[in-house]
């Protein structure tokens, strides 16, 4: 059975069920908060409404408590380097991953995440460093993974990521906006 993975993402940092009935029915959300001590009511309560409303919804950085939740799945970010994260998944748990460089891919393909999110590709408000076109391909091209663009994305440049030949995206700020 083959797994199921999206093609854009939202990246959210509280969990406000009300937020989930503003987004295309086809954006799955990352709830991904480093700051906050999880609330497991809250996060089931938000599991139940993404299960009501067919929304696939991913936990960042606690791939046990994802299992245990029974979400859709995990985003490890980049700073988590952990190569054994899950002992026993279910057969439609996704792993999703963020890279910035080669050796981040690199650790992405050893964890077994089925995608790999490369960032910055664009200009973003926290960093002026980012890929570009060019080397957000070249890094790309380096994984047999499914790539999902990530960094600076807005209205103006969306239309840029069709040339990348890339699985999809995911951004913060371009569902804030709308």
């Amino acid at each position: 059975m083959k797994i199921h993975i999206p093609k854009i993402y939202c990246f959210i940092d509280n969990l406000n069920k009300d937020y989930i009935d503003n987004l295309e029915k086809d954006v799955a959300i990352i709830y991904r908060n480093y700051e906050d001590k999880l609330d497991i009511k809250k996060l089931i309560d938000f599991n139940n409404k993404c299960k009501k409303k067919k929304r696939y919804f991913y936990l960042a950085n606690y791939a046990k408590i994802a299992v245990k939740l029974g979400l859709n799945g995990v985003y490890i970010p980049s700073f988590n380097k952990k190569i054994n994260l899950i002992i026993n998944k279910p057969k439609n748990f996704l792993i999703l991953g963020s890279a910035h460089t080669l050796p981040e891919i690199k650790v992405k393909e050893k964890q077994n995440t089925n995608c790999i999110f490369i960032a910055p590709l664009f200009l973003t408000k926290k960093s002026n460093k980012y890929l570009g076109i060019a080397n957000f391909k070249k890094l790309a091209n380096e994984t047999n993974k499914k790539v999902i663009a990530l960094g600076g994305l807005k209205k103006s440049n969306l239309h840029k990521i069709k040339i990348l030949n890339i699985h999809g995206y995911a951004s913060i700020s371009l569902f804030k906006k709308n």
